[in-house]
């Protein structure tokens, strides 16, 4: 493509200037396909998407097949775009924290592309991504030796467990088994497949291991700036990211500003370990 690229941090993320995603070609978007697969985060200024060209990028990436949200679902709306909504209140304060999304189903997200229309009015509501082949790559031999070999429950609930009110019935969220080193279903490479958002305990060890292991693992993936980038969000931004070979943490620190945005996720394919 015969475009301007900006990139955020020599290891992770790119802003591309000059492509209008309502008009795109396919040539061009194989060439954003394959560079997602090595710069993981992508960002798209000044775009002007309806609902279906927002649903029809996401159909480009994974199984071809777009994730149906619960609550859209329970909203009454379309199932295929979650709206990403603050009211001013502290409600989504409970689902800060870092994660990757629905690492829970059996088929992960793929690809999530966020288009936020309304961003906060003071400025804040930065997302922070981490590259988690380097988080793999990063760790020490003997705990990659380790880490290997052991596999994970992924908890639906999750990072949402408190943000349902106490009368509303909660979504029906999957259990899952993942393993901890994942070989990412196209590029092959390797990573670490942990969340504090959804990974609860690991498999192979003592509960007291597990639970200090994972917290090693945890720490590792969210004190290491040298793994991110932070992105800024400007109205009519999208953003694609590779949701298996990263996480993300998004910054609620505009309260009581309000931002609206709209979501859509690709499903993937079921990870295997990596040996």
């Amino acid at each position: 493509m015969d475009r301007n690229f900006d990139p955020l941090t020599p290891g992770i993320g790119t802003e591309i200037v000059g492509v209008d995603l309502a008009t795109i070609t396919p040539s061009e978007m194989q060439s954003i396909k394959r560079l997602l697969q090595e710069r993981l985060v992508l960002i798209f200024r000044d775009q002007r998407l309806a609902r279906e060209q927002h649903k029809a990028l996401g159909r480009q990436f994974g199984m071809g097949v777009l994730h149906r949200h619960t609550c859209a679902e329970r909203a009454g709306v379309d199932p295929e775009i979650l709206p990403v909504k603050s009211s001013g209140r502290p409600l989504y304060e409970s689902t800060a924290g870092w994660r990757a999304d629905l690492t829970s189903e059996r088929n992960p997200i793929s690809t999530s592309l966020l288009y936020l229309l309304e961003p906060p009015q003071g400025g804040g509501g930065d997302t922070v991504f981490v590259n988690m082949y380097r988080a793999y790559e990063t760790l020490s031999d003997p705990l990659k030796e380790l880490v290997g070999k052991l596999s994970a429950i992924h908890l639906g609930s999750g990072p949402w467990k408190d943000a349902f009110g106490k009368r509303e019935a909660k979504p029906v969220l999957r259990t899952t088994e993942h393993p901890v080193v994942a070989k990412h279903p196209e590029t092959g490479r390797k990573l670490l497949w942990v969340n504090r958002g959804y990974t609860t305990r690991l498999l192979g060890v003592s509960a007291l291991e597990g639970r200090h292991l994972l917290e090693t693992l945890f720490h590792h993936i969210e004190s290491n700036p040298e793994l991110q980038c932070r992105v800024r969000w400007r109205a009519n931004t999208l953003v694609v990211w590779d949701n298996v070979a990263t996480q993300y943490y998004s910054c609620w620190d505009y309260h009581p500003s309000t931002s609206y945005g709209e979501w859509v996720s690709s499903v993937g394919y079921a990870l295997e370990a990596a040996r």
